[in-house]
């Protein structure tokens, strides 16, 4: 099993379930329908970014990716989407 630090708030938040103090919505199931859709909509958004790299660091992203029979660009948002899940 995965260790995972929680914030004060995440710690609260188990602290109250714990004690009995959270409490079940009305249309419970409604309100998750609507939550998702916002998250899903959130989530799935691509964005476009600029980076400035030193010529030589791009010309290694470059042969990396060309190793992987990558184009760099995807290379690049693999690197940062793993990055991102730590």
């Amino acid at each position: 099993m995965k260790y995972y630090e929680l914030t004060k708030e995440e710690e609260r938040l188990i602290e109250d379930y714990e004690e009995g103090e959270l409490r079940s919505i009305p249309d419970q199931l409604q309100e998750t329908t609507r939550y998702r859709s916002y998250a899903k909509s959130s989530l799935n958004r691509e964005r476009n970014i600029n980076i400035r790299l030193s010529e030589r660091d791009l010309q290694k992203i470059k042969a990396k990716a060309a190793e992987k029979g990558l184009p760099y660009q995807t290379l690049v948002s693999s690197i940062l989407h793993q990055y991102s899940l730590r």
